[in-house]
């Protein structure tokens, strides 16, 4: 019964059902998936799909999960991942999420893997509504520099060599779409590292799904 800050406004509100109060959960429910694509788009980059841009409640519900410590959030980020993945598959088929894993460091700093924990929300959510679906890690992330200090030279550079496929690799079930997500794309460098390494494997993304989408500043 205690006021509680919104996690997209900031107000303190009582009762917050996950954390967002019910103008932002508003908000989040009005977001439309859309096809992205960064300019220039890196090689190996699959189709993209973003619930929204990195903007205002989005952005601002996104950076409590990750830098904050709101993990509650993951309930309701999982579930608007999932609509997001149903309109880039399209029919219902089976589906192998494939979360982009976090550095050690990071998931040391955020208390888990993020991703992971979005996966398995946003994967229990598809599940209810019908849909075949597993989540699996199938790549491990090799340190490397945190992307928000890097520009996209700096970001291709790190995401190459920044991923390696995990021992063990069960097979991939026919006709499954294998979705790679994210929580953000900015030039497309980390997801396209991701599929690349997963197709040496055998393995060839479908196509990435993010939260958000970021604009790309172009100098005049």
């Amino acid at each position: 019964m205690l006021p509680v800050e919104c996690a997209g406004c900031r107000e303190r509100r009582p009762g917050l059902r996950h954390g967002v109060c019910p103008p932002c959960v508003a908000v989040l429910d009005g977001l439309l998936p859309r096809s992205v694509r960064p300019s220039p788009a890196p090689a190996g980059l699959p189709p993209c799909v973003a619930l929204g841009p990195y903007a205002g409640t989005l952005r601002e519900v996104l950076l409590a999960y990750k830098d904050h410590g709101r993990h509650g959030l993951a309930r309701p980020l999982g579930a608007l991942l999932a609509e997001a993945v149903a309109v880039a598959v399209g029919a219902v088929r089976p589906v192998l999420l494939v979360p982009v894993p976090d550095t050690a460091a990071a998931a040391r700093a955020r208390y888990g893997d993020h991703l992971s924990r979005l996966g398995r929300h946003c994967a229990a959510r598809l599940r209810a509504a019908g849909w075949p679906v597993e989540v699996r890690r199938m790549l491990r992330a090799l340190p490397r520099p945190d992307s928000v200090t890097l520009d996209s030279a700096g970001r291709a550079l790190a995401a190459e060599a920044a991923f390696r496929p995990r021992r063990r690799r069960p097979p991939v079930a026919a006709g499954a779409a294998v979705v790679v997500l994210d929580d953000i794309v900015t030039t497309g460098s980390t997801l396209a590292a991701v599929s690349r390494t997963l197709r040496a494997t055998g393995c060839s993304p479908t196509v990435a799904v993010v939260l958000a989408a970021t604009g790309k500043r172009h100098p005049s």
